[in-house]
């Protein structure tokens, strides 16, 4: 199957593993995926990732989802803003705060996936992939 924007469909699938209250999720697995995954884990969105081979002999990458004590999903919403039919880039100064703070935006710059803190850190801007909180 060809997905025309496969960073939206990871989003989809981690907002529909986590309301069907599903313990993991499998995807496709690319090197931008893998990435998005790594600062999820960081910023304790998701309590682990990692590849695992498909029966066809495909990468897969196997998300382990991770609930708080009431069984609410930490990861509330995943909000894809970059499309491919319509690019958004910001600036340093136009990288924007989610949640006041308690969420964060993945930007894909020219050092490489990072979250939004991350890049207010080193000074740079670059494409805003996805809003998480």
């Amino acid at each position: 199957m060809s997905l025309n924007d496969p960073i939206a469909d990871m989003l989809t699938r981690l907002r529909n593993a986590c309301a069907s209250r599903h313990r993991r999720v499998d995807m496709p697995a690319s090197k931008m995926k893998l990435e998005i995954a790594r600062i999820l884990k960081e910023y304790d969105f998701i309590q682990d990732y990692r590849t695992v081979e498909s029966e066809e002999g495909k990468p897969l990458l196997r998300v382990v989802l991770k609930y708080a004590h009431g069984g609410q999903s930490v990861l509330r919403e995943a909000r894809r803003v970059s499309t491919p039919g319509l690019r958004k880039y910001v600036g340093v100064s136009e990288i924007p705060r989610v949640r006041n703070g308690l969420g964060m935006a993945i930007l894909s710059t020219s050092r490489g996936v990072m979250s939004d803190r991350q890049a207010r850190a080193a000074n740079t801007g670059g494409e805003l992939l996805a809003l998480v909180w």
